[in-house]
């Protein structure tokens, strides 16, 4: 069975949110088959309906970069 599953950040700067995004896609995609949406800048992407959709696509090369992609 096919599962979407939401991500979501405070929104603030923290080391390390990149590299856990990308192995929860990564894993949830690869080995179980799952859907991944991320919601953008904290709080405001449900609320205000602002998501991306994660594939292992969209998180490759993400690991260099500070933050998180999500905002």
């Amino acid at each position: 069975m096919k599962t979407r599953i939401g991500i979501l950040t405070s929104g603030g700067d923290c080391p390390g949110l990149n590299a856990v995004i990308r192995a929860v896609v990564r894993k949830g995609t690869t080995a179980y088959g799952h859907e991944f949406v991320g919601f953008r800048d904290g709080w405001r992407g449900p609320i205000e309906g602002e998501t991306v959709p994660l594939d292992v696509h969209a998180v490759r090369g993400i690991l260099p970069r500070g933050g998180t992609i999500l905002g």
